[in-house]
């Protein structure tokens, strides 16, 4: 099939597809015209990939996945490492999140918001407030 239909059948954009191309996370066949050739597999590995890109997987790690989802005689343990370290990786996001929402909160609660120029957050975001503290 062309890319447009590798698009449709994947929910990729042409773009992408042609990006992961260039990046050797994809080899489709040619056909004789030299155009792009995409079987069901590519299809397959595409919406693999889509899937794991939308989990926070980097490109590399989607890389090493896709190696193993083509391997029959993995061990899922490996497959299971990396997505541990993902899991990590995700829960510390979250506590840093978690932390500037709280942080940012704070200085919300403590403003104001009137029409005198004094401001927590400005004050907050300049490091003022932590310098008076």
């Amino acid at each position: 099939m062309n890319i447009g239909a590798a698009s449709e059948k994947s929910g990729l954009p042409a773009k992408t597809i042609r990006y992961y191309e260039d990046i050797g996370l994809l080899r489709p066949d040619r056909a004789g015209n030299g155009y792009r050739d995409y079987s069901m597999s590519d299809v397959h590995r595409l919406r693999f990939l889509q899937r794991s890109r939308s989990l926070g997987f980097s490109v590399e790690e989607c890389r090493q996945l896709l190696s193993l989802y083509g391997d029959k005689q993995r061990e899922s343990a490996d497959v299971k490492a990396i997505a541990e370290i993902k899991l990590v990786e995700i829960d510390r996001k979250l506590s840093e999140l978690t932390e500037l929402r709280d942080t940012l909160r704070h200085l919300v609660h403590n403003c104001h918001g009137d029409n005198r120029p004094d401001c927590p957050i400005i004050d907050g975001l300049s490091g003022r407030a932590q310098a008076a503290q």
